[in-house]
């Protein structure tokens, strides 16, 4: 493996490039390495009611709208996220995956997967009572990163 650094003057911001031959599992992880270290510096508030709760993005199963908000939820609880869903994505971890128009999951965190007769489907979670909806577009496409991640 070879590592570049060219300078640009013109650039905004920091571009990163991976030229590889095929997709295999070393280039995900660099991928995810350098996601990882980027997201570290952008931190999640989580709210309820006039409190702000900081909790690890890990313990947190999906995120939804409802409404015009949007809501992180735990095994056990749910917070507001003053982010809209399309802005979550560019600052969660590659190990979540958007599951349909109105929400996104945390593939670690997932127990089970039900698939309708539609092709659509139903996540639940180890040791939570809640479940979420997956679209029947989104459904192939999380099949594919459950497949990459474990």
């Amino acid at each position: 493996m070879k590592i570049n650094i060219e300078l640009d003057s013109t650039l905004n911001e920091i571009e990163l490039v991976i030229r590889t031959p095929d997709l295999n599992n070393d280039v995900t992880l660099i991928k995810e390495l350098v996601e990882k270290a980027l997201t570290k510096n952008q931190k999640i508030v989580f709210y309820k009611e006039d409190t702000e709760y900081f909790i690890p993005l890990n313990n947190i199963l999906f995120f939804e709208t409802d409404d015009s908000k949007v809501y992180a939820h735990t095994k056990d609880n749910f917070f507001e996220v003053k982010f809209k869903l399309y802005e979550l994505e560019d600052i969660i971890p590659h190990h979540y995956c958007r599951i349909s128009k109105s929400a996104i999951i945390n593939i670690r965190a997932i127990y089970a997967l039900e698939k309708s007769f539609s092709g659509s489907g139903t996540a639940s979670f180890l040791n939570s009572k809640k479940e979420v909806h997956i679209s029947r577009l989104y459904y192939k496409i999380l099949k594919e990163k459950l497949r990459e991640m474990r």
